[in-house]
C-alpha cells in the first residue's frame, strides 16, 4: 500500500505511550525493566515506577524546549536511559533517534546535520566524541555511568547536564495518534551514507503485538536482551513484545558469552533473541542445568544447538524496514533445520526470479515483501523520497535486496544478500562506505571492498587498494596500519 493511502488503522486511539500507561496501571507492581549491568549492582523498576519517571522526564523535555517532531539524537549503549527516552520522546511526540553506539566521529557530524537533531543523550565516555563533532547540538545530556561501567573523571563536557537533571513535571500524556513518526533508526545500505527508516507508533505497536503472537510470549515471561536497542531486532523483535506481553525484561549493556548466563539464573530468564555468533559463543561457555529458557528466537532454526542447549530455536526473517518479521517459524509447529520460517500473518512475499517470474521449489530467488504502509512496514526514508520510491516495485512489493530458497514443503531458507551489504557478525557493513573512507587517504587511487568468510564472524570486510607509484607510502604492514587506522577514527568500530 502507497502511504499516500488511507486506512482505518487497527491502533486509532492508541499509541506507545498509551501502551506503556496501560501497563503501568494493571501490572503497576510488576518488574519491568530488570537492569543488568557487568559491574555496577542490578537496578529494578517496576511498570509504575517506569512509567513515572517517563512522564517526568518528557516534562523536563518540554522545559527544555523539545517539541513535538523535533529530532532527539540517542548516542547509547543498552542502557535504562535508552528506553526511558524513547517513551520519554514518545509521550512528547517528539521522534527518538537512536544511534549506532560505535559510531565514529564523522558519522555522528552527519547524522546531526542530515536529521536537524539539536538536543541529545549519550553516555560518559562518548560524551567528547559528540560535542566536538557536533557542534550544532544546543544541549547534551549524560548519563551517570557507562551502561553500568563507572564513568572516568572529567568525561563532562561543555554544554553538558546530567540525565539526572532532565526530570520535570509530569507531563500529561497526548491525544493518541499512531501514525505520528515515533523514531529514525539508520540503517546500513549498499550506498555510502546509511538511510533513515521512519516508524510510526503504528509501527511500534505492530512490531510489539505481533512479535509477541510469533513467540507465544507470556505475562510470566522474563526476556533477556543484549541485543542492541538501536537495532530492529534489540528492539522490536525483543523488547517491544515483551512490553506487549507484560514482561520483566533483563537488560544488558552488550553480548557478554560470560556474563550471560549469569545474568540469565540470577533473574530467571524465559525467552531471549540471539544472532548466530552468540549463540555459538553460548554453547561454548558451560551451560547451567537450572536455567529456565525454553526459546530463543534467532536469524534461522539450528536444531543441533537446540539438541545441545535443551532450548527450542525460532528462525526469523525480517529488516528494519519490515519492523517485525516477515518470515518466522512457529514454535508449536514443527521446523526444518537450517530455514528462516514461512511467511508471517500481515505480509505478503514474492521470491522471484531476475525477470519478475516465481521461482520453483528449490531455487533461489529475489525476496519481496508486501504490507501496509506506516503499520506492517516503514512509513518511508528520511528526507529521501527518491529511495523511499526506489525501494518499492510497481506493485507495491519492497526489494529487500535478500536472495532466498523456497523449499516444497513452505519454509524458506536464506540464500545471500544481491545487495553487497557485509555482516559482520550480524552487523550490516556497507562496502561503498567503507571504500569512501579508505580512498579519503593520500596516494590511494582505485579501492574495492569485499566480504571474506571467517569462521567467528561470519563475515569480515577485506579491502583491496591500489596505490599511486609517485607517493611514499611504505611497505604493505605500514599501508595495512594507515589504512586500519583511518577507518577506526571515522567508521563504527
Amino acid at each position: 500500500m502507497n502511504a499516500s493511502e488511507s486506512f482505518l488503522n487497527p491502533f486509532t486511539g492508541f499509541d506507545l505511550n498509551a501502551l506503556l500507561d496501560t501497563r503501568a496501571r494493571e501490572r503497576g507492581s510488576h518488574p519491568f525493566i530488570v537492569w543488568s549491568p557487568f559491574e555496577d549492582p542490578p537496578q529494578t523498576w517496576t511498570y509504575a515506577q517506569f512509567a513515572d519517571e517517563v512522564a517526568r522526564i518528557a516534562g523536563g523535555l518540554a522545559a527544555r524546549g523539545v517539541r513535538k517532531g523535533d529530532r532527539v539524537m540517542v548516542y547509547l549503549e543498552n542502557c535504562p536511559e535508552t528506553l526511558l527516552m524513547l517513551f520519554a520522546c514518545a509521550r512528547l511526540g517528539a521522534i527518538h533517534m537512536p544511534v549506532n553506539a560505535m559510531a565514529a566521529g564523522p558519522e555522528l557530524t552527519w547524522y546531526a546535520q542530515f536529521s536537524g537533531a539539536r538536543v541529545a543523550v549519550t553516555q560518559p565516555r562518548l560524551a567528547g566524541a559528540l560535542a566536538a563533532h557536533c557542534p550544532e547540538l544546543k544541549w547534551i545530556a549524560v548519563t551517570a555511568s557507562d551502561a553500568g561501567t563507572p564513568a572516568d573523571p572529567g568525561s563532562m563536557p561543555g554544554r553538558a547536564e546530567r540525565f539526572a537533571t532532565l526530570a520535570g513535571e509530569r507531563l500529561a500524556a497526548r491525544t493518541p495518534d499512531p501514525e505520528l513518526p515515533l523514531l529514525i533508526m539508520y540503517t546500513s545500505g549498499t550506498t555510502s551514507r546509511p538511510k533513515g527508516v521512519v516508524w510510526t507508533h503504528a509501527n511500534a505497536l505492530w512490531g510489539a503485538r505481533l512479535g509477541a503472537m510469533h513467540q507465544a510470549l507470556r505475562a510470566d515471561d522474563v526476556y533477556q536482551i543484549f541485543l542492541p536497542l538501536f537495532h530492529v531486532v534489540g528492539l522490536s523483535w525483543s523488547f517491544l513484545p515483551a512490553l506487549w506481553a507484560g514482561n520483566s525484561v533483563v537488560l544488558q549493556p552488550r553480548f557478554s558469552a560470560s556474563g550471560y548466563w549469569p545474568a540469565a539464573v540470577a533473574h530467571g530468564a524465559t525467552v531471549g533473541s540471539q544472532v548466530i555468533l552468540s549463540v555459538r559463543l553460548l554453547a561454548d561457555q558451560p551451560v547451567p542445568a537450572n536455567h529456565l529458557f525454553r526459546q530463543w528466537l534467532n536469524a534461522t532454526h539450528l536444531p543441533e544447538y537446540q539438541k545441545k542447549l535443551g532450548i527450542s530455536m525460532m528462525g526469523a526473517w525480517g529488516m528494519t524496514e519490515m519492523v517485525s518479521q516477515g518470515i518466522v517459524s512457529d514454535p508449536w509447529l514443527p521446523q526444518r533445520g537450517g530455514a528462516i520460517g514461512k511467511p508471517s500473518p500481515g505480509y505478503r512475499i514474492r521470491i522471484v526470479d531476475d525477470e519478475g517470474h516465481p521461482v520453483a521449489p528449490g531455487d533461489s530467488g529475489n525476496l519481496l515483501v508486501a504490507g501496509v504502509r506506516g503499520l506492517s512496514i516503514f512509513k518511508e526514508y528520511y528526507a529521501n523520497p527518491e529511495a523511499t520510491a526506489e525501494a518499492f516495485d510497481a506493485d507495491g512489493y519492497f526489494r529487500t535486496g535478500d536472495r532466498v530458497i523456497l523449499h516444497a514443503d513452505g519454509f524458506i531458507e536464506f540464500s545471500e544478500r544481491a545487495k553487497d551489504l557485509i555482516k559482520v557478525g550480524g552487523e550490516g557493513v556497507a562496502p561503498a562506505e567503507v571504500e569512501r573512507v579508505i580512498a579519503e587517504l593520500p596516494g590511494i587511487v582505485d579501492v574495492a571492498v569485499v566480504a571474506k568468510p571467517d569462521a567467528h564472524y561470519g563475515e569480515v570486510v577485506a579491502a583491496f587498494v591500489v596505490v599511486d607509484e609517485k607517493e611514499s607510502l611504505g611497505g604493505k604492514e605500514d599501508l595495512c596500519r594507515r589504512v586500519i587506522a583511518h577507518c577506526s577514527l571515522s567508521l563504527a568500530k
